[in-house]
């Protein structure tokens, strides 16, 4: 038990590593300056271990923590506290992700800014959140007892998704985020300035 805990370990920092080194080498010189080769060699280890941690190839060194996002945004419907709405419930999640990475890591500028630069990372981009959508939206639907293809739960899961999107470059991106929150929760309605 203990040695499979200390390979697990093994396999995380390996991929840190690799995802590190490639956001490094890509904000230093261009996405498409950047071989796999060389981010392999700058996390000291071979292209063939670089592809079994990132089989999905380059962009996916970029967005190194995509599934643990996804599991994040589903167990923020199906673990949420009794009386807290999915809509609440993705706020939370959403502010203390935004909060959490533009408040502890240096490089998000960085990362945001090679993501909006680079063609290749935004269709990547596009097509993860895609994904993330298409189970969000099935979490939402099973709590709600739904049907899986309920166009309320994808719209939902939809404009939840796009809300940090929204808010980027906002003066005030967490109050930005409260209002998109608001709209999502209360419908157009509750959020109008009478």
């Amino acid at each position: 038990m203990t040695e499979m805990g200390r390979r697990e370990r093994k396999k995380a920092a390996t991929r840190q590593s690799l995802a590190d080194a490639a956001l490094r080498l890509f904000t230093e010189r261009g996405y498409d300056e950047v071989g796999v080769r060389e981010i392999a060699d700058a996390a000291d280890v071979s292209v063939t271990t670089l592809f079994k941690h990132f089989p999905d190839g380059k962009e996916a060194l970029v967005f190194d923590q995509d599934v643990d996002r996804e599991a994040a945004l589903v167990a923020a419907v199906r673990e949420r506290p009794a009386g807290q709405s999915v809509p609440e419930a993705l706020h939370r999640m959403l502010l203390g992700e935004h909060s959490r990475r533009v408040h502890t890591d240096p490089r998000f500028d960085d990362f945001l800014r090679l993501i909006d630069t680079t063609p290749a990372l935004r269709e990547y981009a596009r097509r993860m959140w895609l994904r993330h959508e298409h189970a969000l939206a099935a979490a939402i639907a099973d709590d709600a007892g739904l049907p899986t293809d309920d166009p309320g739960c994808r719209a939902l899961a939809h404009f939840a998704l796009e809300a940090p999107v929204l808010v980027r470059g906002s003066h005030d991106p967490d109050t930005a985020l409260d209002r998109v929150f608001d709209l999502l929760g209360n419908g157009w309605t509750g959020t109008r300035a009478d």
